[in-house]
């Protein structure tokens, strides 16, 4: 049988990490579950342990995308055949997952990401939208696939995909978006999407306000510049 890890980073997330890994739990308990616990401040740690998930703890705050990496890591090191990763703060909904692994079976893709706006019932910010919306036409023209959500961070990865990423010393600390999609189809990776359920949390919301939208789609559009620049071996 094979065996799959779903990869949680989380930050003070102590309201919600319990209630998603219970929710993983109900609708596969199969599933091997890490949190990377990236220099949480509250009980995080500890809530997680308390319902069954293994915790790699940060001693310091890393970022979002060395989170992954660090369960990408572990994931090689353990031998795992595919990893899922999820947000801690509830709103990608487990219900959906299987609908990631039908997406890998009737694609044979490497990786699969799970898309928001598929259904078009979640909304967000204008701001944050916009960025979505140029980051999609980035990836369509680089790739030639029309990806609906490539910020979307709920994805199922097989061995060989989080393998490449978990050595990858380029792969970034906090943004690992829209240049990921094109890192991975530079080096021949099949990335393609299938529908999700997500919830909106109004803690992400307010992440993503003011000022930061648009200081993310700079640091993003100057990492996709360096995925353009980059020459392979």
């Amino acid at each position: 049988m094979k065996r799959c890890l779903v990869i949680i980073p989380a930050l003070n997330e102590e309201g919600f990490v319990a209630p998603v890994i219970t929710g993983i739990r109900n609708v596969d308990g199969n599933l091997d579950i890490l949190v990377v616990n990236d220099g949480s401040r509250d009980r995080t740690a500890e809530l997680a342990e308390g319902s069954g998930a293994m915790v790699v703890n940060h001693t310091y705050n890393l970022g979002y995308g060395a989170a992954l990496q660090t369960g990408f890591r572990f994931a090689a090191d353990r031998g795992y055949d595919h990893v899922i990763t999820m947000d801690a703060d509830q709103q990608h909904d487990p219900a959906s997952i299987p609908e990631l692994f039908r997406g890998l079976n009737a694609t044979a893709a490497d990786v699969v990401i799970g898309s928001r706006f598929s259904d078009g019932t979640y909304r967000m910010g204008v701001a944050r939208r916009i960025g979505a919306w140029i980051f999609a036409a980035v990836a369509r023209a680089y790739t030639g696939y029309r990806f609906t959500d490539p910020t979307s961070g709920f994805q199922l990865l097989n061995r060989s995909a989080f393998t490449c990423l978990a050595v990858e010393e380029s792969y970034p600390l906090d943004y690992p978006d829209v240049n990921i999609i094109m890192l991975l189809h530079k080096k021949r990776f099949k990335v393609v999407e299938s529908p999700v359920h997500m919830s909106l949390n109004m803690k992400s919301d307010t992440m993503h306000s003011g000022i930061k939208p648009f200081v993310y789609v700079i640091r993003m559009l100057l990492a996709i510049t360096m995925i353009l620049l980059r020459k392979e071996d």
